[in-house]
């Protein structure tokens, strides 16, 4: 058995996630992963308005400054779940950190900061970091790297399934059943998996809360199931041109700017809109673009969805997307398909890519592929991560010091 900590700091820029998990073989050739503790470390304001700000440009000395910082803080999440599951380094066979996106750019590069060498200094042990850059390197998008773990962990058993993250960004896996893996195919890509993201999942919720009630996200779906979405606004913004796309595809902050949200809220206002109105607006464009993109391009005989990040945690969100899909099956003459959170299915869903990355560790000291190259568009499957190994010079793991602000 091997134990490492996924550290994930996602588009949402709610803070780090961080899974301490054991993995074991099992007799099917599939990894078993079996999560330990999971913690969530909040960012603080200062610490959140650096990050976002940077997505949009920031000097240079900025960005090598919130490289060591946020190496520092990714240490702390990592310690604090060391702590909460009793596990000493010696006991961790490596952290997988993600890191936080500041630019990626399908087709060209993609760029994730937290240094490793601060993070394996001050935990003491190995680290597994940079993930996306071998993809792009050979040919994919860099994303999304989550269909490894949907298909080796959470597919189901004799069932074709989607699970959908709604975090910053929302995006889908389609997954066959669970396979049977032997040493010879375990390596051999599966080219039924498929993978991209959807479109927008909370950021564009998240930005009309703090635009227009001084809140970062709507707590319970409670603003959004208080107003009334508006039909104009919708039916425009379903022709946004990256829905039309075809997969393989992804997206993030780089399209869903600052600039975008302010836009989307002066068109709802136009349009007769209250504050809470366009936050319903919001949430049903989001429940809206995942119900278009599985009718234009998932075609395969899905059982149900499966829904994990933060959206699933907002029942008016979750109410709105069953309708979407029940709307668009109707229409479509498509059956319909349960809609579950991740959490009645498997574990606390806002570990789950924690515990993705913490997969992708696991096959780097394997030697395993960890891309999809049916969901990136890579020419081929890749080791993925670069290998930052643990100071064994005696020093003691200490606190940085550094503050978040």
């Amino acid at each position: 058995m091997s134990c490492f900590i996924g550290l994930m700091s996602g588009t949402s820029l709610d803070g780090i996630s961080a899974a301490a998990v054991r993995f074991a073989e099992g007799e099917d050739g599939r990894p078993r992963a079996t999560l330990l503790h999971f913690t969530q470390r909040s960012y603080p304001t200062a610490a959140r308005a650096r990050l976002e700000a940077a997505m949009h440009g920031a000097t240079a000395q900025e960005y090598c400054r919130l490289h060591a910082d946020l190496g520092d803080w990714l240490a702390d999440a990592a310690l604090d779940v060391m702590r909460a599951a009793q596990l000493r380094p010696d006991d961790i066979t490596a952290i997988a950190s993600h890191g936080q996106t500041l630019w990626h750019e399908p087709g060209h590069s993609t760029w994730q900061v937290g240094d490793p060498a601060r993070l394996a200094e001050r935990t003491g042990c190995a680290v597994v970091a940079d993930f996306r850059t071998r993809d792009m390197a050979v040919g994919g998008q860099g994303a999304p790297l989550v269909p490894m773990a949907d298909r080796l962990l959470f597919a189901e058993q004799g069932a074709w399934r989607a699970l959908q993250n709604i975090g910053g960004i929302g995006n889908v896996s389609v997954v066959p059943p669970a396979p049977t893996l032997t040493r010879e195919s375990r390596d051999v890509p599966d080219e039924r998996v498929r993978a991209f993201d959807t479109g927008p999942g909370v950021v564009i919720i998240d930005g009309t809360m703090r635009r227009l009630f001084g809140q970062p996200y709507d707590r319970d779906g409670a603003i959004a199931a208080s107003g009334h979405y508006r039909e104009a606004v919708l039916r425009e913004y379903l022709e946004l041109p990256f829905l039309k796309e075809p997969p393989p595809k992804s997206t993030g902050r780089e399209l869903f700017t600052p600039a975008f949200i302010d836009a989307f809220v002066a068109r709802c206002t136009a349009d007769g809109a209250t504050p809470a109105d366009v936050v319903a607006t919001a949430t049903a464009f989001t429940a809206a673009t995942i119900a278009d993109q599985y009718t234009r391009f998932i075609s395969e005989p899905i059982a149900d969805v499966v829904v994990s990040g933060g959206g699933a945690h907002n029942p008016t969100l979750m109410r709105t997307l069953e309708a979407a899909f029940a709307f668009h099956h109707e229409r479509f003459g498509r059956p319909n398909i349960a809609v579950r959170r991740f959490d009645d299915v498997f574990f606390d869903a806002e570990a789950k890519e924690a515990v993705a990355f913490a997969l992708l560790g696991y096959l780097h000291l394997t030697g395993r592929a960890g891309n999809v190259p049916s969901a990136t568009g890579a020419r081929a499957p890749r080791v993925l991560g670069s290998y930052t190994p643990a100071a064994r010079d005696g020093v003691t793991p200490a606190s940085s010091g550094v503050s978040h602000a």
